[in-house]
């Protein structure tokens, strides 16, 4: 199975190489791509100067592949990988102890994956999560939040196999004065709606991060389905 995949840089890539990229990137070291080339453009462009979308193929066939976006994962999957390796987090309230909760309760074993889906999170989407490690939202309210402003997923290659398996077939230009108005756009949206849905009523059932850290909440819980 083949997909099309996009990747919005400063540069023409006509050959990803493996071990690049920063550490501290949502998913660690890896090459980060979308499906979607509206998307791709607005990230080639998150500097304000013009930049390129380069389009690959992706022999998917043979790879071990991890979509947290499935029914097999929750949230909290996703942010114990982003705990991991985003670097600034809130500090104070109840935010670094819930940082490490989730850390050692939620982490996935990624070491063997070809490739990861899962959301991108970008500075706005980034803000949704530390609120709710800090404990201001509920664990429904991230879900939802993770919707707003119609991100996406991005598809990271991570493994060898992964870029023996990607084929480059072309670029197009993105120009900064289209793409990265867009790209604004869409975070002012995100974090208007944001505010907008943050002041919505909550459920006596809703999830709090005090909640799993008093109850102890790990993986298997139905309640984080």
């Amino acid at each position: 199975m083949e997909k099309i995949l996009f990747h919005g840089s400063q540069e023409i890539i006509e050959k990803p190489e493996f071990g690049k990229g920063a550490r501290t990137n949502d998913y660690g070291r890896g090459f980060y791509c979308t499906e979607n080339e509206e998307l791709a453009k607005e990230w080639a462009c998150a500097k304000n100067a013009n930049g390129y979308v380069n389009r690959y193929t992706l022999e998917m066939s043979d790879l071990k592949i991890l979509n947290l976006n499935s029914e097999d994962y929750h949230i909290l999957n996703w942010l114990a990988i982003l705990t991991e390796n985003r670097t600034y987090w809130q500090s104070g309230s109840i935010a670094e102890e819930a940082k490490n909760y989730i850390r050692q309760n939620f982490l996935l074993d990624i070491s063997s994956c070809d490739v990861i889906i899962g959301y991108r999170a970008d500075d706005s989407y980034f803000s949704f999560a530390q609120d709710f490690v800090a404990g201001t939202i509920s664990l429904r309210k991230l879900s939802e939040a993770m919707h707003l402003g119609k991100l996406g997923e991005q598809i990271v290659l991570k493994s060898k196999k992964a870029f023996e398996r990607i084929r480059f077939e072309g670029y197009t230009e993105a120009a900064a004065e289209e793409y990265y108005v867009k790209k604004a756009a869409r975070d002012l949206e995100a974090r208007k709606q944001y505010r907008t849905f943050k002041k919505g009523a909550d459920s006596a059932n809703d999830i709090f991060m005090l909640d799993i850290l008093r109850e102890g909440i790990k993986n298997g819980d139905p309640r984080l389905r």
